[in-house]
């Protein structure tokens, strides 16, 4: 094991996100040094993927953070962040330990934990992931790191090319890799406001969504994503299926970027109109038994407010395919 390396790693919060860079974490850990991860999830067993790959559960957060030096922490948002935070600060003897947070939280958030976390005399890096479950699981999400610089060092072995694809370092105030994961969030909630009614527009007037999408892919680069989780029936799972992102993730991550900006005296405007099509569409799921969305349904909304259906011609057929079974 070479020196910059803790001894003994730690993750807590399975999620789908978390479960899949902690698989990549352990194989990493049984290839290189013959350690085992721990591990801790509210559900324990969550953690029967990474038992299987060798890791080891703990029964509580406080066993994780006494047996651990580094801490790896991913979890759903800010409430769930500082009630993990709280448990951690509850253990005796935490000094010298390091603490990563992958979580996309409010910057404000992320501070306020490093606050918590010097106060014990303990480190802590902030390393929001940019990227859905499909590239956690294949290691290729970004990663934004910011923190102390000898923190940085010290789990630098775990980003690129183990759950990452690249890491970028941003800046020693851990807030500000949270603030960089916000705008990027801003940025894809935008490109899927913009595709959405790009793609009501081709439908209403006839030109086709094939055509609109096909325009996205030869020369708009990343909005042919959002358009294929339009067109492909992404942005409304069939039933019994996770989305891709969630709506209500999606929602909170949108409301931090408004947030942010309010702060500083700006506006994010773009912003403003896909929250409010995303809690529309919140609001639409609610009325059809909660039906998960996808963090791209807006995109129903916009649809609706021009006089067509929530379902696109693909989910619907999709849909009669499921009810009516193999022929």
């Amino acid at each position: 094991m070479t020196s910059n390396k803790p001894q003994v790693v730690g993750w807590i919060g399975l999620g789908s996100m978390g479960l899949a860079m902690a698989q990549n974490v352990q194989r990493f850990l049984q290839k290189d040094t013959k350690s085992q991860l721990r591990f801790w999830n509210r559900t324990a067993s969550r953690g029967a993927p990474l038992e299987l790959l060798g890791g080891i559960g703990c029964e509580s957060i406080a066993q994780l953070v006494t047996e651990c030096d580094l801490i790896f922490i991913s979890t759903s948002d800010d409430a769930a962040l500082n009630g993990i935070i709280d448990q951690m600060l509850a253990v005796k003897y935490i000094d010298g330990k390091l603490f990563v947070d992958t979580t996309t939280v409010h910057p404000n958030t992320t501070k306020e934990t490093d606050e918590k976390l010097k106060k014990r005399n303990a480190s802590f890096v902030a390393a929001p992931v940019f990227g859905a479950t499909p590239a956690a699981q294949s290691g290729t999400v970004l990663m934004a790191m910011a923190g102390p610089t000898q923190a940085i060092d010290k789990i630098a072995p775990f980003g690129k090319g183990v759950i990452a694809r690249d890491v970028m370092i941003v800046s020693d105030q851990p807030e500000k890799a949270t603030l960089l994961k916000t705008l990027g969030n801003f940025i894809v909630a935008g490109a899927m406001e913009i595709v959405g009614e790009a793609h009501v527009l081709a439908e209403k007037s006839e030109l086709g969504a094939d055509m609109l999408e096909k325009l996205l892919e030869l020369n708009f680069g990343m909005m042919y994503s959002s358009s294929a989780r339009m067109t492909q029936g992404v942005y409304m799972p069939e039933e019994g299926q996770s989305p891709l992102s969630n709506l209500n993730l999606g929602i909170k991550d949108v409301q931090h970027g408004i947030s942010c900006a309010k702060d500083v005296g700006t506006r994010l405007r773009v912003a403003e109109v896909a929250l409010e099509n995303m809690v529309r569409a919140r609001d639409f799921s609610d009325a059809h038994g909660g039906r998960p969305l996808d963090s791209s349904s807006g995109y129903g909304i916009i649809r609706q407010d021009a006089g067509l259906d929530f379902e696109n011609t693909f989910v619907k057929e999709r849909d009669t395919r499921k009810e009516n079974g193999p022929s």
